[in-house]
């Protein structure tokens, strides 16, 4: 099996998902981190045995092939443009951009190099959405016809020392959380037609609870509480909450109408749980549990394989095969967060510009050859 020397650009908190898990990958061998801050890079590479680098010397680093980008949102599109113009491939943390006409010029940038962009989030390819998709293509509960689907809370200013950025422009729950909710619904459904929506932030600001700048306050400059709906192109409505002004509520993560029965979807945000299904008896029952390796808790009871999106970049850069957490895909679904959040600034129905096919399903056996 090929594998890809992978770089990484960002050595914040997340940095440890990417290294700590790729070793589980065949396709992937981590050699180098950098960060604008050296002693951040330095600790990094000394705790996971790689090399600490500059950014500008990991861009022209010989033994690294593809430079994972995990930096903050904001610089997500000059960064990952870097990437390219040095000929490496490039895959990002979620959200690939922050706006459509970035995520047009990498995808044309890409192509002009002969690259691959891939990125996060890759938690669909998870055994529990993997086997939502499953049943779904398998006719289990019939076309689905509609859904509803929340992401809810009170925001990060309780737990989060330091949570300015999720406040403005570029996060809020629709950019920040709403990427695993979005992309899963498309290789779930299929892309998006139009949506529509209404938006609002109910609190003018946030105090910190917790760290030294507890009692804090920070400005709320981007919409906080979201409703929104979606149009597939299959012809599908799904009813989207994202709401960080919340203190509590008994919504579901994801559920999914279907002409025959009822599917329901744990949190998109994680790579296993329960998928249940409901038919015309009334009755809720769980699935049985799949043998897909990307749904064994392997973290306590959790399961967790982030970068198998990279992995299978890399198998299908290595295998001439489009990738699943494709440039297309998440494009696309760029273009359905940002019109969701033009749609609460104008109070009507916007109409996307891009759509993307579904990526392929992942087997159980087509995740175990991804493992080492």
């Amino acid at each position: 099996m090929t594998q890809l020397g992978v770089g990484i650009i960002g050595c914040g908190y997340i940095s440890t998902s990417y290294l700590g898990l790729a070793p589980l990958f065949k396709a992937l061998k981590p050699v180098a981190v950098a960060d604008i801050n050296m002693d951040a890079a330095q600790a990094r590479a000394a705790e996971y045995d790689v090399r600490a680098e500059t950014v500008e010397d990991l861009l022209k680093a010989p033994d690294v092939d593809v430079i994972v980008n995990l930096t903050i949102p904001a610089v997500h599109f000059e960064v990952t443009k870097r990437i390219l113009e040095a000929g490496k491939h490039a895959y990002s943390e979620k959200p690939l951009v922050l706006t459509l006409e970035e995520g047009e010029e990498l995808r044309a940038l890409a192509a002009a190099k002969g690259l691959a962009i891939g990125s996060a989030p890759d938690t669909f390819l998870g055994g529990a959405h993997q086997q939502a998709r499953a049943a779904i293509d398998a006719g289990d509960v019939g076309a689905i016809i509609g859904g509803t689907c929340h992401v809810m809370g009170h925001g990060m200013e309780g737990w989060h020392p330091n949570p300015d950025f999720f406040f403005q422009p570029g996060a809020g729950p629709i950019l920040d959380i709403g990427p695993y909710y979005v992309t899963n619904l498309i290789q779930l459904l299929g892309p998006v037609k139009s949506v529509t929506a209404v938006a609002n932030a109910t609190f003018a600001e946030r105090t910190i609870g917790i760290g030294d700048r507890k009692g804090e306050t920070v400005p709320v400059n981007t919409p906080t509480n979201i409703h929104a709906l979606l149009d597939f192109e299959n012809g599908a409505t799904v009813t989207l909450g994202a709401s960080w002004d919340v203190w509590a509520h008994r919504h579901a993560n994801m559920e999914l109408y279907g002409e025959t029965g009822s599917l329901f979807v744990p949190d998109p945000n994680f790579f296993g749980g329960t998928v249940e299904i409901g038919g015309q008896d009334k009755g809720i029952t769980a699935l049985p549990a799949w043998d897909h390796p990307f749904g064994v808790p392997n973290q306590d009871d959790l399961a967790n394989y982030r970068c198998a999106g990279l992995a299978d970049m890399a198998t299908g850069i290595a295998q001439g095969r489009p990738h699943r957490c494709s440039i297309d895909l998440a494009v696309h679904a760029v273009d359905v967060m940002t019109s969701i959040l033009k749609a609460g600034e104008e109070r009507r129905f916007v109409d996307l510009t891009t759509t993307c096919e579904r990526p392929a399903a992942l087997s159980p056996d087509e995740a175990r050859a991804l493992l080492v």
